[in-house]
C-alpha cells in the first residue's frame, strides 16, 4: 500500500502538485488526469527527481522520501518514463542487467533474473540484439522488462504503450495485467488511454492542476461527472 498525505510541490510561483492525498491499494492503480495536470511530477516526487516542499509518502510502511535515489532503486522501486531511456547502442540483454545491478537481487542470479524479465515480458528480438535496431514495440517491451527485472516492490509505469497501435497495445495490457501476481510489485499507472486504464486497474486517481479530484474504483471513477468534465472534455450532466 501507498499512503500519500498532503504531498504539495512548488517551482517558484508554480504548485504541480497541491495537497495531494490518496491511497493507492496493493495490484494495479491508475493515476490519470489532463495534460500538465501533475502525473509526472507525481512520479518524480517517488523516484527522488524531486523534493516535495511538504507531505509524505509511505511505501509499505516505510518513508519514502526519506531514501536517496539510489536507495529507492535498491529498496525496489522501478520506473519507465515517456522517452524511451534505454541504450540505443547496448544490447537488450545489457540494457535489462544494467537496472538489475542497482536493485538488491543476488548477483550470481542476475544472467538468469534478466533472461526471465526478457521472456516475462514477451520480446521477439534476441537478449543480443542491440536496442537501436529494434521496432517501436520491443523497444517499449525492453523499457518494461528494465521495470521488472531485480525484484522491484513498487512500478511506476508512465505511458508505456505510448505510439503503440491497438494490438501492441493489447500484448502490453496483457503483461501489465501479470505483474502483480507473477512479479509480486504493485503498479501506478499514468496513461492517456482509457482502454488500457480500465483493463489494467482495479482503482484509479484523478488529479487535475495538482489537485486530486477523485479516487476509488475505476469504472465509478471513469463515470464521475468531475473527471468527464476535467480530463474528458464534456460538460455534460451525468
Amino acid at each position: 500500500m501507498i499512503e500519500i498525505d498532503n504531498l504539495t510541490v512548488r517551482f517558484g510561483g508554480v504548485t504541480p502538485i497541491d495537497g495531494m492525498s490518496v491511497v493507492f491499494d496493493s495490484g494495479t492503480c491508475g493515476l490519470i488526469g489532463p495534460n500538465g495536470a501533475g502525473k509526472t511530477t507525481f512520479f518524480n516526487v517517488m523516484s527522488g527527481f524531486v523534493k516535495p516542499a511538504a507531505g509524505t509518502v509511505t511505501a509499505f510502511g516505510e518513508n519514502l522520501l526519506k531514501m536517496t535515489d539510489y536507495r529507492r532503486a535498491r529498496w525496489g522501486l522501478r520506473r519507465t518514463f515517456q522517452t524511451e531511456m534505454a541504450i540505443e547502442q547496448l544490447t537488450v540483454f545489457d540494457n535489462v542487467a544494467m537496472i538489475h545491478e542497482h536493485s538488491s537481487a543476488k548477483r550470481a542470479t542476475r544472467r538468469q533474473d534478466v533472461l526471465d524479465a526478457i521472456e516475462f515480458v514477451g520480446l521477439t528480438a534476441p537478449p543480443k540484439a542491440k536496442v537501436g535496431t529494434l521496432n517501436a514495440r520491443n523497444r517499449r517491451l525492453v523499457e518494461l522488462a528494465r521495470a521488472v527485472v531485480g525484484k522491484p516492490r513498487l512500478v511506476l509505469l508512465d505511458e508505456p504503450a505510448a505510439g503503440l497501435p491497438e494490438e501492441e497495445t493489447g500484448h502490453m495490457t496483457e503483461v501489465i495485467q501479470k505483474i502483480p501476481a507473477e512479479v509480486g510489485a504493485s503498479v501506478i499507472l499514468v496513461d492517456h488511454d482509457m482502454s488500457l486504464v480500465s483493463a489494467c486497474c482495479q482503482t484509479t486517481a484523478v488529479i487535475d492542476f495538482g489537485k486530486l479530484i477523485a479516487s476509488g474504483p475505476t469504472p465509478d471513477v471513469l463515470r464521475d461527472e468531475h473527471v468527464m468534465r476535467a480530463y474528458l472534455g464534456t460538460e455534460t450532466e451525468l
